[in-house]
């Protein structure tokens, strides 16, 4: 049970330092919409999306996250709209976030098969921290449960053609404040860059790249980088590298043209690997409601 305590109060700093840092997750090319609005509607039919991580598995208070995207265009497919929501917990302290999204979608090019999408969000952030779980002298005056609840808004843009994409968006534009008892700690504005292609290799093998930039005020650029194999257009899988901190491997299965079903496994390799943390799994389901008879498809690789 120290151990558990010694790691909760190690997440509370590490996240007061990097400003609480946005939910994170190794199949987010599956689920653009969380950190992009401009994404809604962008797959051409009703889609939703299911992710759940569990983060260094086997260890107590360790990192839990789900989340949950749901979009559609509509307006012959000029506009789009979303919502998408993540609950994220972490030793004794939990946040429950639930945003909309709305899009506006310009194609151009040849044939127009070209598209550029503006996106716009607005939502809720709610924070809990319960100290009652930590162990201590039931006398101490921390040891009560705390709650938060703040709006923010989010902006983004999103260019996609049938082998690429571009993104750069703010899920959080405002930056907020967490008050606890006398102190405070600033949620900043985060700035994620996104990108993916496709190559043909042959007639029943793709090529996909991916990677999402991350940027945060007075910490570090961070990375991840994906490469996979996408055969027959239903089974890929392919290994992925977050700087300086995990690596690890996923898979993706599409059956019955709607649904797709994934899996991640990363482990952490930096300073922190002699520490006995456990492996991070991801699971994933996503649903289309129009299959592979959408127009653009190149989003669905990604």
């Amino acid at each position: 049970m120290k151990k558990s305590l010694v790691i909760f109060l190690s997440i509370l700093i590490t996240y007061s330092i990097y400003a609480q840092q946005d939910e994170q997750s190794s199949m987010y090319m599956f689920n653009p919409l969380q950190f992009n609005p401009a994404y809604a509607g962008s797959r051409g039919a009703l889609n939703a999306t299911l992710i759940h991580r569990s983060q260094w598995v086997g260890l107590s208070g360790a990192p839990i996250t789900q989340f949950l995207s749901l979009h559609t265009p509509f307006a012959r497919n000029s506009m789009g709209a979303g919502l998408h929501i993540s609950n994220d917990s972490k030793g004794a302290s939990s946040r429950t976030s639930a945003f909309g999204d709305l899009s506006f979608s310009i194609p151009f090019g040849p044939k127009r098969k070209h598209r550029i999408n503006f996106g716009l969000s607005g939502g809720l952030d709610f924070m809990n921290l319960s100290f009652k779980q930590l162990i201590g002298d039931e006398a101490d005056p921390f040891k009560v449960n705390y709650s938060q609840m703040n709006f923010n808004a989010g902006a983004g843009v999103y260019y996609y053609s049938k082998n690429m994409y571009v993104g750069l968006s703010t899920p959080r534009m405002l930056t907020t404040e967490w008050k606890l008892q006398t102190t405070a700690s600033l949620v900043k504005r985060h700035i994620f860059l996104a990108a993916g292609w496709v190559k043909p290799i042959n007639s029943v093998t793709d090529f996909k790249l991916s990677t999402l930039v991350k940027f945060v005020q007075n910490s570090p650029i961070t990375f991840d980088v994906n490469a996979n194999l996408f055969f027959y257009k239903s089974f890929w899988i392919g290994g992925m590298y977050r700087f300086n901190e995990s690596a690890g491997g996923n898979i993706a299965y599409q059956f019955k043209e709607k649904w797709m079903f994934g899996y991640s496994y990363d482990f952490v390799y930096n300073g922190l690997r002699n520490t006995g943390l456990g492996g991070t799994h991801e699971i994933m389901l996503t649903y289309d409601m129009n299959g592979r008879r959408t127009v653009y498809a190149s989003p669905r690789y990604f």
